[in-house]
Order: C-alpha cells, then sequence, then structure tokens
C-alpha cells in the first residue's frame, strides 16, 4: 500500500471561510467586487498597520506589474531584480518591454545583497542608464536586510518594490513585511501561508496610489456613463468568492504562522547533530520570519557525499515532496542574456539548498516519517 503523499506547501483551511462564501453566494455577488473584496482589504489594512492601503488582486504576479507601472517602468528602462526568486518577481519587468537587471544574494538572509546592489546601480549609471525600480524579495518568509537596502535605495533615489508574496506574518523590528517599500506585493496561491485559492494584493502608502491600482486593475474604466477607456488597463481585480476564503483564512493566520515556525524549530532540532547541514535561519531577533518553507544547505564534503539530489531523491522514495531552491534568475534560459552582478552566492545557494515540508497542517505522524528518512541516510 502506498504511502499518503507528504507535500512540501498545501492549502490549510480553517473552517471559517464557508460562511464568507456562502454570504457571497446568498447575496449573489458572483463578481470581482463586493463585501468579501471591500472586508479582506480592510482586514489587511488592519493588519499590516498604519498608512497601509489594499488593493486585492487575482494574483501576487499581478501586483507586481501593478507595482512596476505605478512606478513609472516603461518599455525601455531598467529594473534592478534579486535573482534568487520565482520568476513571477521578474516576469512583468518583460511584460512592460523593460530590462531586468538581475543582483547577486548575500549569506545572511539568502536575499539581495546591498553591495551588489550598489555595485549594479553604479555600473549602470556609468554605462548612461539609471534603474527605475528595484525589486527585492523576502526569501521563503525571511527579510531582507532591509536598512542597508532602504539605505542604498534612497542614495541613488530608486524606490523599492517590495516582492512579500512568501512573507505575510514575517516583520523587521516589529513593522511587518510589505510596509518597507514603495509599493508592497502578497500572494494567496494555494501553497502560501494563507491562501485565496488563487489572488495577491498590492499595498501603497497612500489611498490615492491604492485607487490608481484598483483602477488599471479593473480595465481602466474611465468615469462614464458608456464604457470609455483612455488608458491600458487589466483585468486583475480578486473574486467575491475567493476573497471571503480569504476573509476565512485571516482568522488563523497568525496560527498558521506559528505552525510554520514550529516546523523550522523541528529541523533545526532534527538536524543539530549532522555535520554539514544547516537549516536556514533568520539572522538574530530583529528579523521574524514566517519560514513560509524550511530550507537547509547540505555540504556533501561534511556529509560523506551525500548531496541534496540524494536527500531529495530519499524523501521522494517515501512519497514526501522536497524541492531544490528557486533556480536564480540570471541562470534561466528566459533570463541568461540579461545583465548581473554579484558573484556565485545565488548559484551555489541553488546547488546545495533544499525546501523541505513546511505546511502548518503537517501531523506528528508526518514529522515522524520525515525524521525516519534522515535517520535512515544519516545514521543506519
Amino acid at each position: 500500500m502506498n504511502k499518503p503523499k507528504i507535500w512540501l506547501s498545501s492549502p490549510h483551511m480553517g473552517g471559517g471561510e464557508q460562511k464568507f462564501v456562502q454570504e457571497a453566494f446568498d447575496s449573489n455577488w458572483i463578481a470581482p467586487l463586493g463585501a468579501n473584496v471591500n472586508g479582506f482589504e480592510k482586514d489587511l489594512e488592519t493588519y499590516l498597520g498604519e498608512n497601509s492601503f489594499v488593493g486585492a488582486l487575482s494574483s501576487g504576479t499581478a501586483a507586481v506589474h501593478l507595482g512596476l507601472i505605478l512606478l513609472g517602468v516603461q518599455a525601455g528602462d531598467e529594473v534592478l531584480c534579486q535573482s534568487l526568486t520565482f520568476s513571477a518577481s521578474a516576469n512583468p519587468i518583460l511584460y512592460l518591454g523593460a530590462t531586468p537587471v538581475f543582483v547577486d544574494s548575500e549569506y545572511d538572509t539568502w536575499n539581495i545583497c546591498p553591495i551588489a546592489l550598489e555595485n549594479a546601480i553604479k555600473d549602470r549609471i556609468a554605462n548612461g542608464k539609471k534603474p527605475k525600480v528595484i525589486v527585492a524579495v523576502h526569501l521563503y518568509g525571511v527579510p531582507y536586510k532591509i536598512e542597508e537596502v532602504r539605505a542604498v535605495a534612497d542614495r541613488y533615489e530608486i524606490p523599492i518594490l517590495e516582492d512579500s508574496a512568501e512573507a505575510i506574518g514575517s516583520s523587521y523590528k516589529g513593522q511587518k513585511c510589505g510596509t518597507f517599500g514603495e509599493i508592497g506585493v502578497l500572494s494567496f496561491n494555494g501553497n502560501k501561508v494563507i491562501t485565496t485559492s488563487g489572488g495577491g494584493a498590492i499595498i501603497t502608502q497612500t489611498k490615492e496610489l491604492k485607487d490608481k491600482a484598483l483602477f488599471f486593475a479593473t480595465q481602466s474604466r474611465d468615469n462614464a456613463v458608456h464604457y470609455q477607456h483612455s488608458e491600458i488597463g487589466y483585468n486583475y481585480r480578486l473574486s467575491n468568492i475567493c476573497a471571503g476564503i480569504g476573509r476565512g483564512q485571516m482568522e488563523v493566520l497568525d496560527s498558521r504562522v506559528q505552525a510554520r515556525r514550529r516546523m523550522h524549530d523541528f529541523y533545526v532540532d532534527l538536524f543539530k547533530e549532522i555535520p554539514g547541514i544547516s537549516v536556514f535561519t533568520a539572522p538574530n531577533e530583529d528579523y521574524f520570519a514566517n519560514y513560509w518553507l524550511s530550507s537547509i544547505l547540505i555540504d556533501s564534503e561534511l556529509t560523506n557525499g551525500i548531496d541534496r539530489e540524494a536527500v531529495r531523491l530519499a524523501f521522494e522514495a517515501e512519497n514526501i515532496e522536497c524541492r531544490p531552491l528557486w533556480k536564480p534568475m540570471h541562470l534561466q534560459p528566459i533570463f541568461e542574456k540579461y545583465p548581473y552582478y554579484g558573484t556565485d552566492v545565488a548559484a551555489n545557494l541553488f546547488e546545495n539548498g533544499l525546501c523541505l515540508p513546511s505546511g502548518s497542517n503537517l501531523t506528528d505522524g508526518d514529522r515522524e516519517r520525515i525524521r525516519a528518512v534522515i535517520h535512515q541516510l544519516f545514521y543506519v
């Protein structure tokens, strides 16, 4: 008999979602607007704190796209982007006909390296092209070096688009991720800490900018009795049904973050006696990580030749899903022709890093199966 699948990160319903979805059906608001959309946005604004204005969208990718537009990115512009990330951080740059300029990571947070970032800016300016925006990502829910990256951005007067798609519930010095950039982005894909099945949000610092984002997100329809359009628009609004799921998920967000952090602690304990394996952990107490995905680095020189792929295959044999880290954008076929600044940090992380099952719905039985694989691999 096959063992049940242990997923990397699966949806975890709280039970309250159905009441909001039922309200949408009862009121016949089966549309990309309605009470749930408004309520979900208000819930997020309250959660994120003062001066956060949230627009609910169909995906985090849509939020990145609209964020770049709001920050003035046009065809021919250059946009600096963290290389070690999911492709959704970079794809919208190409949507706009702009050029991505990729930047390496640093080993403390695995996120955009402030030194490489500044080197990239200096070189692009020297080549006659000042970058328009910096896309910085909180990888796997660990905040990037907020103050260092902000200092570079301010020094050259370049706005930050903060890709917080993986980091709802994370914070730096008590301030929620998603609120550090000129524009913030959230994702509610099915594998995230909370989900709307598919969906995302854009975070702005003013209501005016939020309204402009939602104008673009609803096909840029002008204020007229008839359908009139003076600007290019997009169909990016979140469904009232999906927003109802989101409202129910907001009720359990804190407990979901706590459960993911407990999974991280489980892995810290599991690997503490195994030389050559380190669990990706936030640098210090200023960083509060949701640990959306718990990840490890494997040094095969210290593990008797057991490398990332050997560990992954051992889990796969037991029907347990693990995945390598994101393949850096500058190594991807679609992006490899674009400029890259840095050394080989992102490439080394990809080569030796593995994401482990991290869902908030994992059971004690699941953890024992995970533990058994590691014991069989390293102790038998």
